[in-house]
């Protein structure tokens, strides 16, 4: 009775399986694949079914790794990359490749060389979201018969000799020296063009105002004539001893303290001039 229940107790105990939520277990039956076992409590036939593997199916992520290539105008890069995958079919994963990490690691650096050989090097460095992709896709392409699943491929850095990188500094701050002088140039350029609509604008204003005097005078001359041809030489005496009046003002009015004498024409230019205004008033 004993040996009985020991018999079913570790039947009982070889024929359940836990199988934890982060896992799945493979079991071979003489050697041969019997099953997958997904989460949860399985059962298997004690002592002819073995749970052989058990497999985590939690994302992994590869060591960085980092590879050299060479780009397609002849530049040496170093290329680190990381890779982030997880297993779906356990059954092919353990029975169709032995370390899984070395291959991938070592599909990935065929691949980053491979791609960085058709490229040059402002494209490796601009278009690094691209090469990712890329990158990604292909090594998904491969490892599709091993039972696994690309979730992320990243590109963490891409370095350069010293050589290279003294060129690319050497280069950068000739550009930054000639964006500045285009600038500069820009800005004399924009100076003299503002400078010369400036002396237009004053050009064109100063001919403007010439433009109304000179009608101003040419319609003083109209209304004159208009006034002579109604009312005869009167009015041409009544505007040539007005004048007269305005002239004697403007030298009585000079800065100082001076005599203005005035000749007896201009003394009757006045007397002509009160005699012309009373009359038109």
């Amino acid at each position: 009775m004993l040996a009985l229940a020991a018999f079913v107790i570790l039947s009982i105990f070889l024929g359940v399986r836990i199988v934890p939520q982060s896992e799945k277990h493979v079991v071979e039956r003489f050697g041969r694949l019997r099953a997958v076992l997904g989460p949860g409590i399985n059962f298997i036939v004690p002592f002819l079914d073995k749970v052989a593997h058990k497999v985590s199916v939690l994302e992994r992520q590869l060591p960085t790794s980092r590879q050299d290539a060479i780009t397609a105008d002849n530049v040496l890069v170093q290329v680190d990359t990381s890779v982030f995958y997880r297993v779906i079919e356990p059954e092919r994963t353990v029975y169709r490749i032995r370390d899984i990490d070395a291959a991938i690691a070592t599909t990935v650096a065929g691949i980053v060389r491979s791609q960085i050989g058709q490229m040059e090097l402002d494209t490796v460095q601009s278009n690094r979201a691209g090469l990712i992709a890329h990158i990604r896709d292909n090594v998904a392409n491969v490892v599709d018969d091993w039972g696994i699943e690309v979730t992320r491929a990243e590109i963490l850095d891409v370095n350069l000799d010293e050589a290279t990188r003294a060129a690319m500094l050497q280069q950068l701050n000739a550009e930054r020296a000639r964006r500045a002088q285009v600038t500069e140039a820009e800005g004399q350029k924009r100076a003299v063009e503002l400078a010369a609509d400036a002396d237009l604008y004053a050009a064109q204003q100063q001919a403007k105002a010439k433009r109304i005097t000179a009608e101003a005078e040419a319609f003083a001359t109209t209304v004159i004539a208009e006034a002579i041809a109604k009312n005869g030489i009167e009015a041409a005496q009544y505007q040539v001893a007005l004048k007269q009046v305005e002239a004697l003002a403007q030298v009585a009015g000079g800065e100082g303290k001076q005599t203005v004498i005035l000749p007896a024409s201009a003394v009757e230019a006045f007397g002509e001039a009160f005699k012309l205004l009373k009359g038109r008033s």
